[in-house]
């Protein structure tokens, strides 16, 4: 059974800067079939864009994506763990923050992200979530 969060944690998370056209973001999303991509400034972490994030902050205030950069639509001031935080740690500051993901950042640099799928499929593998989150793709 997984104890850390590098145990199952997604690998190699889509990122991206936060000065980027907010339409590559969503592309990037599409190619790699993900609902989130980790925003960047300069390198390091500096928040989350989310598929609902476009949608809501860009699309529905018929912003353009092509020229509203990403910092536009991200959720910034985000938490962040290392990938041999406790699985129990990760849950427990989730829970608290209400986060559905979780960036994992290892000597500065974003090597992976925890979602709540991941532990869905880990903790209770019976569940409706982690059916829907093992299911596949409907792209």
């Amino acid at each position: 059974m997984a104890q850390t969060v590098a145990d199952i944690m997604t690998r190699n998370p889509s990122t991206i800067e936060l000065e980027r056209p907010i339409a590559e973001a969503a592309e990037m999303m599409r190619d790699s079939n993900a609902g989130s991509i980790i925003a960047l400034n300069n390198g390091s972490v500096a928040g989350i864009v989310t598929d609902r994030d476009i949608v809501v902050r860009i699309l529905a205030e018929h912003q353009d994506p092509e020229q509203t950069p990403v910092r536009a639509a991200c959720s910034g001031d985000v938490e962040t763990v290392g990938p041999d935080t406790s699985l129990d740690q990760a849950v427990h500051l989730m829970r608290t923050k209400a986060i559905r993901r979780l960036p994992v950042v290892e000597d500065g640099h974003a090597v992976g992200i925890l979602s709540l799928g991941d532990l869905a499929l880990e903790k209770d593998g019976q569940s409706a979530l982690s059916d829907i989150s093992s299911a596949p793709s409907n792209m």
